[in-house]
């Protein structure tokens, strides 16, 4: 008897005990109810025992049947619960699917979108962009992307590249006030300052040959966004993500100074609960996001 045989006679056997009959187990396996009987006795066969007990009206288990019932029972039931993960890692990916980012997060996502929903048509995006600390299992958010270091037991994560920080400015900024050739020169500039909203504390500007540049406070802002707009403005020089001003930079908008003194950086990750199966609708944002993403390695 080979292996598919006795996965045959397996299924057939728990089946008729759990529905009491061969005619009931063939109506739950879609064949008859011969054939059920059939691979049971195939089964009884190989092992060289009668596993069940027969009459006109019912089925029940033998002694030895019993015994290797629970086995088989086992056995059946990891299978089914195979063929069911199988079969939703392979559905079709649909439904709507929660996505925590950060507030800039829009720039590294937005491109992405038109293929992602044109390749999957049926899965509904519902966006939240926001420098809030988001409560993943709480909230019920089936993935974020964030920035630095995590360190929760609860959450799977996969790294989606780095980032580093640029100085940039207008050229009409810098045509204005002159270009700083060195970090000292900064004191003498416009330095259009981020402040944290959740913390208060204003962003640091880090750079390789001086440990902590006083830096003036032209301008504060909350928000990235407006403090990138102000540097196209012409209002100052900006210390922020390179992905953050790709664009701008590369229309001309802004360009970079002092490159080689720029030390800051950091990483996104992809994060989501570890407690849920990856739903096809999850499995492919997250590969999607992580092939296509516009950040370095």
């Amino acid at each position: 008897m080979n292996a598919l045989e006795s996965l045959s006679g397996l299924t057939a056997l728990v089946k008729a005990v759990e529905t009491g009959s061969f005619i009931a187990a063939s109506e739950r396996l879609g064949v008859s109810a011969s054939a059920v009987g059939k691979s049971v006795a195939r089964l009884e066969n190989s092992l060289g025992v009668s596993l069940l007990n027969r009459s006109t009206r019912s089925i029940s288990l033998t002694d030895e049947g019993a015994l290797f019932y629970e086995r088989a029972r086992r056995i059946v039931a990891e299978i089914e619960e195979a063929q069911n993960e199988l079969s939703r890692v392979t559905a079709k990916p649909s439904g709507r699917l929660r996505v925590s980012l950060p507030a800039i997060g829009y720039r590294m996502l937005l491109p992405l979108l038109p293929q992602f929903i044109e390749k999957y048509q049926d899965i509904e995006l519902d966006l939240d962009f926001s420098d809030r600390l988001v409560d993943v299992i709480a909230e019920g958010v089936d993935v974020v992307v964030r920035s630095g270091s995590f360190n929760d037991s609860q959450l799977r994560a996969k790294r989606l590249g780095s980032y580093r920080f640029q100085l940039v400015a207008s050229p009409a900024y810098l045509a204005r006030r002159g270009i700083p050739h060195s970090t000292a020169d900064l004191v003498r500039h416009a330095c259009l300052r981020y402040r944290f909203s959740a913390t208060g504390a204003l962003q640091s500007w880090q750079f390789s040959d001086v440990a902590d540049q006083p830096l003036p406070e032209k301008l504060v802002f909350t928000n990235l966004e407006a403090l990138i707009s102000a540097a196209v403005s012409g209002l100052g020089l900006v210390y922020v993500p390179d992905f953050a001003v790709a664009q701008e930079i590369k229309t001309g908008k802004l360009v970079t100074v002092l490159d080689e003194t720029i030390s800051g950086g950091g990483q996104f990750s992809l994060l989501w609960p570890g407690n849920r199966h990856l739903l096809p609708k999850l499995r492919v944002f997250i590969d999607f996001i992580h092939q296509n993403h516009p950040l370095g390695d």
